[in-house]
């Protein structure tokens, strides 16, 4: 029997996932260069179409149907095929197609979140490749062993909502997307809107409710738990990484705080309904921390990860499905289990060997990606194209009407 009230709320918090990608391209958007917004949040929102595509042929068959204990799914619901409108979901509280959509949303702001990692360098017909080729090769395995029943379930592996999934394999394939495509040739371009990149912040703050307490798949206490620790985890986060700059730097910058909110929300995604609220908190901070010396030592390396892709994503998912092997609690939430704090050592082991594991395939792959992708068509832009900027060399659009430069 379909329950209205879960139906209502998986819709709600479908939406709300829905909602990150165009905020994306706004925290995109306002943290490029003037002659590159247009082109960067097209690249957000052309994912919204492409991804949707794919996912109603194959993606969503690949990723939840067959395939227990595999690497990938089968083929038996392509086209959404034997999926009605009242066919119910494996829980019974509402629709197959909700849970479609739900994941659906997953699938388009993933690959999304590498893109601000070569702001202003990749042709627009090599990332609709790199779009399509990523998902059916990383986000899809890795979709279906961790949520789909596969190897890695099977394995006990948990990701709540995303470390694994989303932000380990996004931020490793921005980093090697970084190494392949190299460094802008001017890399001196400053944010073109901090109110434009607060907009995003929020969008995507508002959002991460959606994809952090959906992902519990009922409406329940552990629901509101990882509500709540996704905000507990954002706050402190946000305010740790002000509080660092403020001391480096003298001045408290705004920039940073959205910077620390989302590191923070990254850091807490693979643990959300699976921790306590001060776990959550120090989570938050030890996000921030981690992320705050990441994006460092990329600055030092000289690594042109233009928005931090790696260093806030990857780094935030990486770090959460790590303490999530220190601070899982089944006293918490009692379909998790205990990490290495209440005795479940093997399980720190198991989050810790996977998370590795998962972000060395996803950034080879990328880099052996691009080579090939390479060959069909050129990846990087021309230094002219460059210079006069993706929108008008690409898109033939611009932002501004005046003071494109």
């Amino acid at each position: 029997m379909l329950n209205t009230g879960s139906t209502g709320f998986m819709l709600l918090a479908t939406s709300l996932v829905m909602l990150m990608t165009p905020g994306l391209a706004f925290f995109y958007g306002g943290l490029a260069c003037k002659r590159n917004i247009l082109g960067i949040m097209m690249q957000s929102f052309v994912s919204l179409g492409i991804t949707t595509i794919l996912w109603f042929f194959v993606g969503y068959s690949l990723c939840f149907s067959g395939g227990e204990g595999a690497i990938i799914g089968d083929l038996d619901k392509m086209f959404l095929h034997g999926i009605t409108p009242l066919t119910p979901f494996k829980n019974g509280g509402f629709p197959e197609l909700v849970f479609v959509a739900y994941q659906m949303m997953f699938a388009i702001i993933t690959p999304a979140l590498i893109t601000g990692a070569f702001a202003n360098r990749v042709t627009f017909k090599a990332y609709l490749i790199f779009l399509v080729v990523w998902q059916l090769f990383v986000y899809y395995p890795f979709a279906h062993m961790v949520w789909g029943g596969g190897l890695l379930a099977e394995m006990g592996v948990l990701d709540f909502a995303g470390g694994i999934v989303v932000h380990a394999t996004a931020g490793a394939a921005a980093l090697a997307s970084v190494f392949y495509v190299g460094s802008r040739k001017y890399k001196d371009s400053k944010p073109n809107s901090i109110p434009l990149m607060a907009i995003g912040t929020a969008l995507l703050w508002f959002g991460w409710y959606g994809f952090n307490a959906g992902s519990e798949l009922n409406v329940d206490g552990i629901t509101a738990l990882a509500f709540l620790n996704s905000d507990i985890a954002a706050s402190f986060a946000a305010i740790t990484w002000m509080i660092i700059e403020w001391l480096k730097e003298t001045k408290p910058k705004f920039v940073g705080f959205m910077t620390g909110a989302v590191a923070g929300l990254a850091t807490v995604t693979p643990a959300a309904g699976l921790v306590s609220m001060p776990v959550a908190a120090l989570m938050g901070i030890i996000g921030a921390i981690t992320c705050y010396l990441a994006v460092h030592i990329k600055n030092r390396m000289e690594w042109d990860d233009a928005l931090d892709v790696w260093g806030v994503h990857g780094i935030g998912g990486v770090t959460g499905t790590i303490l999530l092997g220190v601070f899982a609690s089944t006293a918490i939430n009692p379909a998790g289990t205990d990490g290495l704090l209440y005795g479940g050592t093997a399980f720190f082991i198991k989050e810790l060997v996977v998370v590795v594991i998962t972000s060395i395939y996803a950034f080879v792959f990328t880099y052996v990606m691009l080579i090939l992708i390479d060959i069909i068509t050129p990846v990087k832009v021309s230094d002219e194209e460059e210079l006069a900027g993706l929108d008008i060399s690409i898109h033939g659009e611009c932002a501004y009407d005046t003071g494109v430069f």
